[in-house]
């Protein structure tokens, strides 16, 4: 903790290695799975190898996302109020608003956790019957803390507690000069406005297709063509392939398309950085439709 900025940062370290390893295990099965995939012929096996890859790989980004939540979430606590930042996720609390802090062990009631609730990411809405809806915006149970206020309880686990609130205690004695402006962010927030641009739209409408589309193509290529061309050879000859091999240009254009639409949501939610958001969504359908493109070219030289 930074005793000038008021920054806490919550415990990270179990959070990242859980993320971190899940992450990896699913990364090797998906991969495992492609690469079988790649060297299988149609039948049982092609169905099986694919729904493997497909299953590991479909947590990734979500994983991926709450790691990197993980990474960046901070609290910020100041004179003007207390800002909780998590990923996509920011609240910011006016200091006057703020009706007391308390350890979760002070309650005469069990407050549960949120479902799915893993090590550093304990995350959601729970109903005491007590404080009402308390929402969890925390990494580990241990060293959970309520912060209540006119709207809802938060529930936050910042590494050192015990400085956290007596900081709070100093804050309070000494008033706040310029109260901060109330604001709460979600990503369900960010999702809805960017929606509602008729660009942004039918940029990410054109890519989710394009992938559909390709995914598609590729699945009724691969039956009726046994060899396809993905290189040359050094005299020029075209080298010759099992057209299972095919099914990776579908899958890195998801990736890709996945990766930059996940990176442009980061970056909408501030107005200055909107047209970096643009750029990657606008990027992320040329690339889909130059996958498209190059799927065309591979049939044209299939054997």
């Amino acid at each position: 903790m930074n005793m000038n900025t008021g920054l806490f940062s919550p415990s990270k370290r179990n959070g990242l290695l859980f993320h971190g390893s899940l992450l990896v295990a699913l990364a090797v099965i998906s991969t495992w799975g492609f690469i079988n995939l790649s060297h299988t012929t149609m039948g049982e096996d092609f169905v099986t190898y694919l729904l493997v890859g497909l299953i590991a790989f479909a947590p990734i980004p979500w994983i991926g996302y709450r790691a990197y939540a993980l990474l960046r979430a901070e609290y910020v606590l100041n004179r003007d109020g207390l800002e909780l930042r998590w990923g996509l996720r920011d609240e910011a609390i006016p200091l006057n608003d703020i009706e007391w802090v308390r350890p979760v062990n002070d309650l005469t009631h069990r407050l549960r956790l949120p479902s799915m609730s893993v090590p550093g990411a304990i995350l959601g809405l729970r109903r005491h019957p007590d404080l009402g809806v308390v929402e969890f915006i925390a990494s580990d149970r241990k060293n959970l803390l309520l912060v209540a206020t006119a709207k809802r309880v938060f529930a936050i686990s910042p590494a050192k507690p015990l400085d956290f609130t007596q900081t709070f205690a100093r804050a309070i004695e000494l008033g706040s000069i310029t109260p901060a402006e109330p604001k709460s962010l979600y990503p369900s927030f960010i999702l809805a406005e960017a929606w509602e641009n008729g660009l942004i739209r039918y940029l990410w409408l054109a890519s989710l297709f394009l992938n559909i589309g390709l995914f598609v193509w590729v699945s009724l290529i691969i039956p009726s063509t046994p060899r396809i061309g993905l290189g040359f050879n050094p005299d020029g000859t075209v080298d010759a392939v099992p057209s299972l091999q095919l099914i990776i240009v579908p899958l890195v254009s998801t990736f890709l398309a996945l990766t930059g639409w996940l990176t442009g949501l980061y970056y909408f939610r501030w107005e200055k950085t909107q047209m970096i958001s643009f750029v990657l969504w606008a990027s992320s359908a040329l690339s889909s439709l130059l996958f498209l493109i190059a799927v065309l070219f591979i049939v044209s030289t299939a054997i």
